[in-house]
């Protein structure tokens, strides 16, 4: 009897022993088929991610750029249709001023802007804190003093002469000035030279500082006017027929003046700003630019 009473429990044990391992082999498979699934999942997430982020890469393909009127609008517009072959949609707003066009960029309303020289760039930047870069140079402008109620140099004694008011542009009208013996600097003062550290004035000018947009309107009431290249051309003058003097295009002016293209910092790399800077550069381009400013506006090499 007890012979057969151990059996019975051995017997009953093994059938719990197998009931437990069958038990546990689906535990483990429902295990690893639930990771398997998960991972698979996971996998998909990516892969629509990934491939999201790649469409939202490829249709941005709209480039915004804020301009001044003459001439970078008008080169932009011409950089229109080469852009358009390769994909890109140029949009382009004009400015009448030398502060917006940064803001609009730097506040990320705007992809670039293109009206400015790197050390008006640089000075902005220390200025108003903005982080702004150079992403390409197109084109130089010679500067130039331009006749208002006088039309003759020889006229110049006692003469009042308008110029732009912002620091770079200050200083290099003045530089322009001295360069061709009118007035005597401070030495060392170069870019940051003001109507202050004029040292000798032996003509006895008067200087009236505006804005540099005012400058040409005042033409009419000053003898002579220093102007910026699109200001001048705004006005209808031109180097070649109107300047009294200007900036030679072999000078250091030409180079450290370039107008570029200017972009908030980490987007220089960015593939329509590339796009946009190479069309810009580009041999069409170039010719554009000598075909229609008359020696006001120069390719930059």
């Amino acid at each position: 009897m007890k012979k057969k009473v151990i059996a019975l429990i051995a017997v009953a044990a093994l059938s719990v022993s197998a009931l437990t391992g069958c038990g546990s082999n689906e535990t483990a498979a429902q295990t690893s088929e639930a990771a398997a699934t998960t991972a698979n999942q996971e996998t998909a997430a990516q892969t629509t991610e990934a491939t999201e982020s790649k469409e939202v890469a490829d249709t941005d393909t709209t480039i915004k750029v804020a301009a001044s009127a003459v001439p970078h609008a008008e080169i932009l517009e011409a950089a229109k249709p080469l852009l358009a072959e390769q994909g890109y949609t140029l949009e382009i707003q004009i400015f009448d001023d030398y502060v917006q066009p940064n803001l609009v960029v730097e506040s990320g309303d705007f992809d670039a802007n293109y009206f400015q020289h790197i050390p008006y760039l640089e000075s902005f930047n220390e200025e108003k804190g903005t982080h702004l870069v150079n992403a390409g140079g197109i084109h130089y402008e010679p500067f130039g003093l331009y006749p208002g109620t006088e039309t003759s140099l020889d006229n110049i004694d006692n003469a009042t002469i308008a110029v732009p008011n912002d620091t770079t542009n200050e200083a290099r009208a003045l530089l322009l000035l001295q360069d061709n013996g009118y007035i005597t600097l401070k030495d060392g003062v170069g870019l940051t030279a003001t109507t202050k550290d004029i040292v000798e004035n032996p003509h006895n000018i008067t200087f009236v500082e505006l804005e540099a947009a005012q400058v040409p309107r005042t033409l009419p009431e000053v003898s002579f006017g220093v102007l910026n290249g699109n200001y001048a051309m705004e006005a209808g003058l031109t180097v070649a027929d109107d300047a009294l003097l200007y900036e030679s295009d072999d000078s250091e002016a030409a180079a450290t003046y370039v107008n570029v293209i200017a972009v908030k910092e980490g987007n220089e790399n960015l593939p329509k700003i590339k796009a946009l800077v190479d069309t810009l550069k580009s041999d069409e381009i170039k010719q554009f630019i000598n075909d229609n400013y008359n020696g006001g506006v120069i390719p930059y090499k």
